[in-house]
């Protein structure tokens, strides 16, 4: 019975009829990868939660702290990226995600036991080799287990794990911190992913690539990484729409990394009083921007890539000026601001990569993803908090804003949203052609 086959099967034709067959086992597994998604995250994101304790400890500077949140995880994180995605392309991507879940988590859970800033420096770098290969696994998983019309929707649920793990990141190691100290709280992170890595064995079956793209099951053909990288040139909604989601991401995450660090030593919150300011933006309000986002991505119209795009563009030049306010501003704008900013960080991780899945043929899907994770990810990982810290300091050691430095090297570098929509609106131009284009081409 089709009702009992696994998701792999050696004929294409019974493999989608299996797939349209099993929908529960469909969103189960959307879920799970959901919430790997958010460990992903919450062990990435709650280092700049503990950044003022760990600085304090090891007397470190704002560059030295930037390397920390940053460059560490990046250094693998990013340059690993594509060669995982690579594998991903051509290797089971089950067994590949569980792998990656493992690692990182183990490895957050070691940066609990370091002493020393190189200790700390090199646990992070086992963060980042662990992280590389869980999110180009997990959108070619999903690409494959939804068909391309439900793919902005899937992806805007897949994506609310990113507030999910934010809120873990911030209030609940914050709180953690604030009780037990900066270690507990990456021991207390790291464990569940562990747990994790097993249930995505045991559970979740690798899906056949391409068997939901067209009419017709059809062979799907590996690309290698020059003609990913060829496509990705030529294709100008490819093009735009990669650098737009990279000045996004260093706009909004590149700003969060350091958010905890300017409320503690601009308004003197503690380690706990941060997070636990922090965590409700990220849990209601970007959970809230991407349950509207995923509502949203129901109607009819956005059914039209065109509308995806605009819809992003918009809504990244709204929130612009609310971001320079919330570092340029008072206390009485402070929450104000961070109440639009924050959700406004999160609206457009799923739709963007639901739209680049029908913007690549199968075959290069995971590469493409990791390509978008390879540019995003350098200019918020690597570009961002190193930067921003080496700004900070040369500021302090200039003028006598001591403190403040961060807070106006922060306000002076969130109008790049601007740049963002500017992308956004370039891709949307040519969107339409170029995935009718992309859909019929394996």
């Amino acid at each position: 019975m089709s009702r009992s086959r696994p998701l792999t099967s050696s004929a294409p034709r019974t493999e989608t009829q299996a797939a349209a067959a099993q929908p529960v086992a469909r969103w189960y597994a959307l879920g799970v990868i959901t919430f790997g998604y958010a460990l992903n995250i919450a062990d990435r994101y709650c280092i700049s939660t503990l950044v003022e304790p760990i600085k304090a400890e090891m007397v470190l500077s704002d560059a030295a702290v930037g390397f920390l949140t940053g460059v560490a995880l990046a250094i693998f994180y990013v340059t690993l990226g594509i060669p995982l995605a690579m594998l991903a392309d051509r290797s089971n991507r089950r067994n590949l995600l569980a792998a990656a879940v493992a690692a990182w988590s183990v490895m957050t859970a070691l940066c609990g036991m370091t002493q020393t800033f190189l200790q700390l420096m090199l646990a992070r770098i086992g963060v980042g080799v662990g992280e590389a290969g869980g999110t180009p696994a997990s959108a070619s998983l999903i690409a494959d287990l939804f068909r391309p019309m439900q793919r902005p929707l899937v992806f805007s649920i897949f994506a609310l794990g990113a507030p999910l793990g934010a809120w873990l990141g911030s209030q609940v190691a914050g709180g953690i911190a604030e009780a037990h100290g900066w270690r507990m709280a990456f021991v207390l992170l790291g464990l569940p992913g562990v747990l994790l890595a097993i249930v995505i064995l045991a559970t979740i079956r690798e899906p056949t690539r391409g068997s939901l793209d067209a009419a017709s099951p059809v062979k799907v053909t590996s690309k290698t990484l020059t003609e990913t990288l060829s496509y990705a040139w030529r294709c100008r909604s490819v093009f735009h729409l990669i650098a737009g989601g990279t000045m996004l991401t260093f706009w909004s995450w590149g700003l969060m990394w350091w958010t905890p660090a300017f409320l503690m030593r601009s308004y003197g919150l503690t380690v706990g009083e941060a997070g636990a300011l922090l965590g409700p933006l990220h849990l209601i309000g970007g959970t809230g921007a991407l349950l509207v986002t995923t509502l949203v991505m129901y109607l009819p119209v956005f059914r039209d890539p065109r509308a995806v795009v605009r819809l992003i563009t918009f809504c990244t030049l709204a929130a612009t000026i609310p971001s320079v306010l919330v570092y340029a501003g008072d206390r009485a704008l402070l929450q104000p601001m961070l109440w639009i900013f924050v959700p406004a960080t999160y609206f457009f991780i799923g739709p963007i990569m639901g739209v680049l899945q029908n913007l690549v043929p199968g075959g290069m899907r995971a590469q493409t993803t990791a390509l978008l994770l390879f540019t995003a990810n350098f200019a918020n990982l690597v570009i961002a908090p190193q930067l921003l810290g080496f700004a900070s300091d040369w500021l302090n050691a200039l003028t006598s804003l001591g403190l403040d430095s961060l807070r106006w090297v922060l306000a002076c570098t969130a109008p790049t949203g601007l740049w963002a929509a500017w992308h956004m609106w370039r891709c949307g131009q040519t969107i339409r052609k170029d995935q009718h284009t992309a859909l019929a081409v394996q």
